[in-house]
């Protein structure tokens, strides 16, 4: 007879991928939108200081 402790080991692997891939995709759209945010950040604190 198993132990429950041993039947719920779970998939230790598959979620060192998950969060590898997604922290890999946060690094790219941030780096994609990054520049363009920074542009709509300065805009709106220009248009903010000149009100």
């Amino acid at each position: 007879m198993k132990s429950k402790l041993t039947e719920e080991t779970g998939d230790v692997p598959g979620w060192v991928l998950i969060t590898l891939m997604t922290a890999g995709l946060v690094v790219l759209m941030w780096s994609v939108a990054g520049p363009a945010l920074k542009g709509v950040f300065e805009q709106a604190l220009s248009k903010v200081v000149a009100f």
